[in-house]
């Protein structure tokens, strides 16, 4: 009989700007020198917030974790639209902006508020044959991605300043708050894009008792509890 897997934890990570969430896993992994680790649910390296860690026993727990809704907060940039929709790629195309009211951003926020269909990037982590379409679209490989049905609880506008916007999103698993930023843009006559992303909570597991990874390594130096035993 094989020995029984290790009971694990369930880390909450605060992944830095510009950090992969393979580059948070294998710091974690270095840091607990754990055999099995995974996450629960990618953050592109251009956005931060809430990462969740599981190690040895608890991976089996990813799969319910990524389910749960998540609450991002970010930036919608209006007046143009890039290749990623966000700030991966430079602009593309140049749109007008200065007609448009707070109402009407609360208005097409609200449109997109419920059951939509959305289209993944063309830069995702989607497989095309096999290929992930972000390396596909580097490649400048033409692809195309099936729609997709999302959810959508909450579109919050939470500060308009042309022509930046800024909002709180609760949705469901597998939404693209980047296609959510293009599509805004669309219903406001305009073009947009994604400036800033931040996940601040996925289920009832919250952005606000997350460590960094620079300070989960500290911790768990000195012996500290730094997650959800279980």
């Amino acid at each position: 009989m094989s020995e029984p897997r290790p009971a694990g934890e369930i880390l909450l990570i605060n992944k830095p700007y510009g950090w992969s969430s393979f580059q948070a896993v294998k710091k974690i992994k270095w840091v607990t020198r754990a055999k099995r680790v995974g996450h629960a649910g990618t953050l592109d390296p251009l956005a931060d917030g809430l990462l969740i860690v599981c190690t040895e026993g608890s991976t089996r727990k990813i799969e319910s974790i990524q389910a749960q809704e998540k609450e991002y907060t970010g930036i919608i940039m209006l007046g143009n639209t890039t290749p990623s929709h966000d700030l991966e790629t430079e602009p593309n195309a140049w749109f007008p902006f200065e007609h448009i009211t707070v109402e009407d951003a609360r208005n097409a926020a609200a449109s997109l508020t419920g059951e939509i269909t959305q289209i993944p990037p063309l830069f995702s982590a989607i497989k095309v044959d096999g290929k992930r379409a972000y390396k596909l679209a580097r490649e400048g490989v033409t692809h195309e991605l099936k729609p997709r049905k999302a959810t959508i609880k909450e579109f919050e506008i939470t500060q308009f300043a042309l022509p930046a916007i800024e909002f709180r999103v609760v949705c469901s698993k597998g939404t693209y708050i980047r296609t959510l930023a293009f599509d805004f843009g669309k219903l406001l006559n305009s073009g947009a894009h994604l400036s800033k992303l931040c996940r601040t909570r996925i289920g009832e597991f919250k952005l606000s008792d997350a460590l960094t990874p620079h300070e989960f390594e500290k911790i768990h130096k000195q012996d500290k509890p730094a997650g959800d035993h279980l």
